[in-house]
């Protein structure tokens, strides 16, 4: 009994030794790593929460790209994950051109703005904000989630990311700062010799009547009539300037180490524009290893829970905060990261949740979970299909003005009529379109040569831009768009002479041009030669446009228009006649066999070309660019159409059956680019003999 009593008493004393020795190492390691912390920690929930003076200017101040299955017209900040801020970010490096964690704002919600303070047309260029704000200048009773919603009226024109500038200057850190002086921008003389500081007050005149505050500047934004909506867009610019200037006088950490490239799940640099954008930093709380939270809802918080739609792009960005060698896996999503080490050090993946759930993420460096280094990713699924009774933008293929025929000429006038309005994208999916006469295209205009044309364009009075035309037609300065930029109730009017037949696009060319063509502004106008065009059975009107939705393609919900992705060519939606399915399920062309059918096509664009290709057809004649000034091609099975341009293609049916109006990029087909043409009539065995299998063929 002695032996075993001292057995046991020998074995708890070698295992007290050994407990001590652990702690002793376990400590030695947290009192190093928290001793190699700079004066400016990594933050805690409490500290985060410290540092921000203002948490709700803070956050609205940042962009947030749209992540939960709540579409807009509920507050944003609320339920989209933010972009992380500049704010405790490492020194600038080659991550600047991708990663979230160094920019203040990057998605299109917040980098157009309402035109606001220094927004004139070709104006200069901020490089950064350069003052904070004035007591005054923040006096603004406005909600900032509100502005941000009011700030994306002139997304295509001005960001609040500094340095980022699109056709006006960047916004960053307007508050308090002189009128006309950010650097590299070419101010308009007008707004150089303003002398106005833009407080909250010269804000709100400003906004209310551009040109009464700044006379002869060339800013093509009518003003913002409503008080509420100006009030809350300058508490929105005021939240901004005053996370900018906190961000820029925070000191840069001593020592970086440039971040990847984003990468897919299997390592490979990829190109992409996410949905969700989240910046998260290793560091130490709650006496464990954690991730904590950089930015907008998450900033701050330990090992937050993190947030998407199934199908989104989701970005993460993993800044190493204090030494020690961390990654993160999503272990569902089959996404991991590489590893960082070095304090400073990050990195950047990209990954696409297939399916929804509540699923995790952590640290696989041996020992880093079990230590603390673990968090919640939850992924909802997309919203259920809903009835859409918004209105049907798309034009009818038929809807083709009679031919002119014999007549001489005349003076032809042409009403036009520029619409916003929600309508319908897709089953389940509305967007907000820009629209001539409440259609796109808009409608096919037909005149003959040496016709003059009367146009009166006239905008909408619930208009919240200025809106114009340029027709390809039109020998005039800017296709006469230089003396018909209409503001928002108003009309204008000009006379054009009709010089040369042929096939011809307009377009609205109010700045940003591809935004307004983008988001349905196109049509054509046919003149015809002296004599006119040869009869056929059948005309129809068909034209091809992109579709820049901030959502994914497929999913259901209000879509809004994302600048970034247009400016990266990269349309969500390819388009005939404005939406998913205007010449198949809704208008699909029809004929009787026998029948000669002419199609006028066009390509609204505003950034990819057209193969234009009638499946299970020839094209007897094509008047290739839509020129009537020389003879036709003959016997072509695909046309070539540049956007902007034009082609007339025309042949006989004589097989009944489906025929599939595609353009030959036949990807473009997988995202909505689909039109039907049904032949009906007696089967002609002598051309074709066979049966047609349901679903086969293309």
């Amino acid at each position: 009994m002695d032996r075993m009593l001292h057995r046991l008493v020998d074995a708890a004393r070698r295992w007290s030794i050994l407990l001590a020795g652990l702690v002793l190492i376990v400590g030695g390691f947290a009192w190093a790593t928290l001793s190699d912390r700079p004066s400016n920690p990594t933050p805690t929930r409490g500290e985060a929460d410290a540092r921000q003076t203002s948490k709700s200017a803070s956050t609205t101040g940042r962009s947030a790209p749209s992540v939960p299955a709540t579409r807009p017209g509920s507050n944003p900040d609320a339920t989209r994950p933010p972009v992380p801020p500049r704010t405790d970010q490492p020194a600038r490096s080659t991550q600047a051109r991708h990663a979230p964690a160094q920019r203040p704002s990057a998605t299109a919600d917040q980098r157009g703005a309402t035109a606001a303070a220094e927004a004139t047309t070709g104006q200069s260029r901020q490089a950064s904000p350069s003052s904070s704000p004035t007591p005054a200048a923040t006096t603004s009773s406005g909600d900032p989630a509100a502005g941000r919603l009011v700030f994306r009226k002139c997304q295509a024109c001005h960001s609040i990311e500094p340095g980022k500038n699109l056709l006006g200057p960047s916004l960053a850190g307007i508050i308090g700062r002189t009128a006309g002086t950010a650097p590299n921008y070419d101010y308009s003389p007008a707004m150089k010799g303003a002398g106005i500081v833009w407080t909250a007050q010269t804000l709100d005149r400003y906004l209310k009547d551009p040109a009464a505050v700044v006379p002869g500047n060339k800013m093509p934004f009518p003003g913002l009539k409503t008080d509420h909506d100006r009030a809350d867009v300058i508490a929105f610019l005021a939240a901004s300037s005053a996370g900018a200037a906190a961000a820029s006088a925070r000191p840069p950490p001593t020592s970086s180490t440039p971040a990847s490239t984003p990468q897919g799940a299997n390592g490979a640099a990829i190109g992409y524009v996410a949905d969700a954008k989240y910046t998260l930093r290793s560091g130490i709380a709650e006496g464990r290893m954690v991730y904590i939270g950089v930015g907008g809802a998450i900033d701050g918080k330990v090992n937050p829970v993190l947030t998407a739609v199934e199908g989104q792009v989701v970005q993460l960005t993993l800044i190493n905060g204090e030494g020690a060698e961390h990654d993160i896996v999503f272990p569902d999503q089959d996404a991991k990261s590489p590893r960082v080490t070095g304090k400073g050090a990050s990195t950047t993946i990209a990954f696409r949740p297939a399916k929804s759930g509540d699923f995790s993420y952590f640290c696989s460096v041996p020992g880093h979970r079990l230590a603390g280094m673990e968090g919640q990713f939850l992924v909802t699924p997309r919203p259920a299909p809903q009835t859409v009774v918004e209105a049907d933008i798309s034009r009818e293929p038929d809807d083709v003005p009679p031919p002119i025929g014999k007549r001489a000429p005349q003076t032809v006038r042409v009403d036009l009529l520029s619409v916003e309005l929600e309508g319908r994208l897709a089953e389940g999916t509305t967007f907000g379109y820009w629209t001539f006469n409440g259609k796109v295209p808009g409608p096919l205009l037909r005149v003959r040569v040496g016709d003059t044309v009367e146009i009166h364009l006239k905008n909408a009075a619930d208009s919240a831009m200025i809106h114009s035309v340029d027709f390809h037609a039109a020998i005039a300065p800017g296709g006469g768009a230089a003396a018909l930029q209409v503001e928002p109730g108003g009309e204008k009017a000009i006379t054009w002479k009709a010089l040369v037949p042929g096939l011809f696009v307009y377009h609205c060319a109010t700045p940003m041009v591809a935004e307004h063509i983008a988001n349905g502004m196109y049509g054509m106008i046919l003149v015809e030669p002296e004599g006119g065009l040869p009869p056929v059975d059948h005309e129809f009107y068909v034209m091809q446009g992109e579709i820049y939705s901030d959502i994914p393609y497929g999913q259901h919900g209000s879509a809004e228009f994302s600048v970034e992705k247009l400016l990266a060519e990269r349309p969500e939606y390819f388009v005939f006649n404005g939406s998913v399915g205007a010449l198949s399920k809704l208008h699909p062309l029809k004929a009787k066999v026998g029948d000669t059918v002419r199609i006028f096509f066009g390509v609204g664009g505003p950034n990819h070309a057209s193969s234009f290709h009638v499946i299970g057809e020839i094209f007897d004649k094509v008047d290739l660019f839509g020129g009537l000034t020389t003879p036709p091609l003959a016997g072509i099975q695909t046309v070539t159409v540049p956007p902007g341009g034009a082609a007339i293609a025309e042949f006989k049916v004589e097989v009944p059956g489906t025929y599939t109006l595609v353009d030959h990029a036949l990807a473009r087909a997988e995202r909505g680019l689909l039109g039907i043409l049904h032949v009906q009539g007696p089967e002609n065995p002598d051309i074709y003999n066979g049966v047609a299998l349901p679903g086969a063929g293309h």
